[in-house]
């Protein structure tokens, strides 16, 4: 399984080198190859999509010969796709560089030159590598970067757009490395605090309430229940009253005497002093 993905990526490197020789004039910027029940789907992406046409589809006729013969491509379907902006594809930019180099511009030129073009149009962040014998006999490197390129993440995998493209020179080969982030583009790291904050409508909430105390007063039958099991409750009791034994009435009524046997103390010390009166009258007469 290894070695047919990687057979299966080095023959696509292969025919985009093949491509980008063939179609150097119009503008080439890339190319994708998905396979398909019905053959194979290879999308070339051109600033001048009719140079690759041609006259009555005849190159592209040829094209695909090239690729079913050259590469055992499996009927292959040729579509031409336009870029609207060259200055957001990787491809088109190093090209740009690289034929600024074989035409004896100075590589810090070129370089600042493409990288002002991408910022200009409205790129995120852009980074242009040029390597090789730049001054001296020792091969180094200059880096020219600009605005916001992450390089690690879910965003660089998704949406950067990287190319790499070598130059023949009398010093030697030079290489040039163009990365590109396009605008509107949404970061996970990234959140917009809102200043005029929506003012949310209260109708609904009070409708939400309003409509919660009629449910709650409409049923009516709650009440009536608790009337009916009041009178059943006294009703109950009185039976209870009514079931009460005699000996239960008979152990509350001797509370009332006690109180009367206390109050009739006094009354017969006044009969006992009563008769001592007519003592006294008796000695005077």
């Amino acid at each position: 399984m290894v070695k047919h993905f990687i057979g299966e990526s080095l023959k696509k490197t292969e025919i985009d080198e093949f491509l980008r020789s063939e179609f150097e004039r119009a503008g080439y910027g890339g190319v994708d190859v998905a396979k398909t029940p019905l053959g194979t789907h290879v999308v070339i992406y051109a600033m001048r999509p009719g140079i690759i046409i041609g006259r009555a589809g005849e190159t592209i006729k040829e094209l695909a010969r090239a690729l079913e013969e050259k590469f055992q491509l499996p009927n292959p379907q040729i579509s031409v796709a336009e870029i609207e902006v060259p200055e957001y594809n990787a491809y088109v930019v190093a090209s740009r560089v690289a034929s600024a180099l074989q035409r004896g511009v100075h590589f810090r030129r070129a370089g600042f030159w493409a990288l002002q073009q991408v910022m200009n149009v409205g790129a995120l962040g852009a980074e242009i590598v040029i390597s090789g014998k730049l001054r001296t006999e020792r091969a180094r490197y200059e880096k020219f970067k600009a605005g916001y390129l992450p390089k690690s993440g879910e965003p660089p995998l998704r949406y950067l757009q990287t190319a790499e493209m070598h130059v023949q020179l009398k010093p030697g080969i030079f290489g040039v490395k163009v990365k590109i982030m396009p605008p509107n583009i949404e970061f996970p790291d990234k959140v917009e605090i809102l200043e005029n904050v929506p003012k949310i409508e209260k109708v609904p909430a009070t409708s939400e309430k309003k409509e919660s105390p009629t449910e709650l007063a409409e049923p009516v039958e709650p009440a009536e229940t608790t009337t009916e099991k009041s009178t059943e409750v006294s009703e109950e009791v009185s039976k209870e009253v009514s079931q009460e034994t005699p000996a239960e009435k008979s152990e509350e009524k001797p509370a009332k005497p006690k109180k009367t046997t206390k109050a009739a103390k006094p009354k017969r010390e006044k009969k006992e002093k009563k008769p001592k009166t007519p003592k006294g009258t008796e000695e005077e007469s």
